[in-house]
């Protein structure tokens, strides 16, 4: 199943926008930088491009109106100070058997790895970074990371916001599933397969 039959099935769900999402708090500076950045780019118009690009290292990224859901997450923790790009690349490259082998690479891959939702779980679990997955909302801080599986094996990324839905029940999300940046009320959209508190070390 392709992001577009994806996005139907969000909508079909009754994923809202926004719009009228009521402010909570977030604590500690760096939680609050971290998303602010990520709700900083909801202002921009990006593409969603997952192409394989070749991208500089460090501070590597791929063209400013393109991305994806990692993209999305990478450039909000660069930031604030922490690349994603280069802290994967040097743990596949001390541990490159523990990460996943589904692209069929022989060795780490610093114009890509970090884009990949799978190495980012792996990379985040391997920082202690792992929380229980939970269908309670408020087991889910503002700063939090959560993975998701969409329809036909597409995994995906978000960040929980300090913003709350429009019933006040869930935190809002800022992820881009293919419509760009965006922050919306999703946390239980879509099977939740992972979800992790990383503060950079």
């Amino acid at each position: 199943m392709t992001i577009g039959s994806a996005l139907a099935i969000a909508a079909s769900l009754g994923v809202a926008v926004s719009a009228g999402a009521q402010p909570s708090h977030a604590s500690g500076s760096f939680t609050k930088r971290l998303i602010g950045a990520a709700v900083a780019q909801t202002t921009s118009r990006v593409t969603y491009d997952g192409s394989y690009r070749r991208i500089g290292y460090p501070g590597g990224d791929v063209p400013a109106h393109i991305g994806v859901c990692t993209d999305l997450i990478v450039r909000a923790y660069r930031a604030v100070g922490v690349d994603l790009q280069v802290r994967v690349h040097e743990d596949m490259s001390a541990a490159f058997a523990a990460y996943p082998r589904a692209w069929g690479l022989a060795r780490p891959d610093s114009n890509i790895d970090h884009r990949r939702v799978p190495n980012l779980q792996t990379y985040f679990r391997r920082r202690g970074a792992a929380r229980p997955i939970s269908t309670d909302a408020s087991d889910y801080a503002a700063g939090d990371l959560v993975t998701w599986m969409l329809p036909g094996n597409v995994p995906h990324i978000g960040l929980v916001t300090d913003q709350r839905s429009a019933d006040g029940q869930r935190p809002m999300m800022a992820h881009n599933i293919g419509r760009g940046p965006e922050i919306e009320d999703m946390l239980f959209a879509f099977p939740v397969t992972g979800h992790y508190r990383y503060g950079g070390e």
